[in-house]
């Protein structure tokens, strides 16, 4: 389980979040949905320790993937040379039969001796969450996963992240209803730093004009 407990965050005078508390049970897919600006990365960052909050406290399991959403990655390196090395600097040691097995699970086979600077957005995409899925983290976390991506490469990425949260705990940030539509169990609206609505996926209706209203500024 996540547990996360009256968390606030501010920047200088910004106030970023205000008292968020959230449980999310194992093996459920939410979608942290809000307009730019609305703290679902700065959420993130706190939930895999790169940011401190300024209060409260959060739980989280042992083993966090995480794909940021400017997904970096060092051009110059093949697929598999970059996946190995990733591999070793996060200490998980010899894996490379994972390596294979997650190249094969998320559609890279066909790229996956290429330099990373020949692949598409939606294949880099695919490689950064390869590297996220490294060492069988029970709860993935990613940040706008989708951002950039053609129609197609939408439709397969979408089907990718639905399949990996039947087997781990999965959060992910998005500012499209569309995308929390496609992909998750549950969503959690976020506007100016507040948990303003908590639905599972089928109470999502009463929920449209809410989000409108938050896109424009008027909550």
């Amino acid at each position: 389980m996540v547990h996360i407990e009256h968390i606030n965050k501010s920047f200088g005078p910004q106030q970023v979040l205000r008292d968020v508390t959230l449980d999310i049970p194992e093996g459920q897919v939410v979608g942290l949905l809000g307009p730019n600006g609305a703290g679902k990365s700065t959420l993130m960052k706190i939930l895999i320790g790169l940011w401190k909050a300024d209060s409260g406290a959060v739980q989280v399991p042992a083993r966090i993937g995480y794909l940021p959403e400017n997904n970096p990655l060092y051009e110059q390196m093949y697929v598999v040379e970059y996946l190995r090395f990733m591999a070793e600097i996060t200490q998980i040691g010899n894996c490379k039969l994972e390596i294979e097995d997650l190249i094969d699970r998320v559609g890279l086979t066909p790229e996956k001796h290429k330099h990373l600077r020949e692949l598409s957005k939606g294949y880099r995409q695919r490689v950064g969450l390869a590297q996220a899925l490294l060492g069988d983290p029970q709860l993935l976390i990613l940040d706008e996963p989708t951002t950039g991506l053609d129609p197609n490469q939408l439709v397969e990425i979408r089907a990718l992240i639905r399949e990996l949260g039947k087997d781990r705990t999965v959060i992910l940030s998005t500012h499209v209803m569309q995308e929390v539509r496609e992909m998750c169990d549950r969503v959690v609206m976020l506007d100016h730093g507040e948990i303003k609505a908590d639905k599972l996926i089928n109470e999502i209706q009463d929920l449209e004009q809410l989000f409108i209203d938050s896109t424009h500024g008027r909550i």
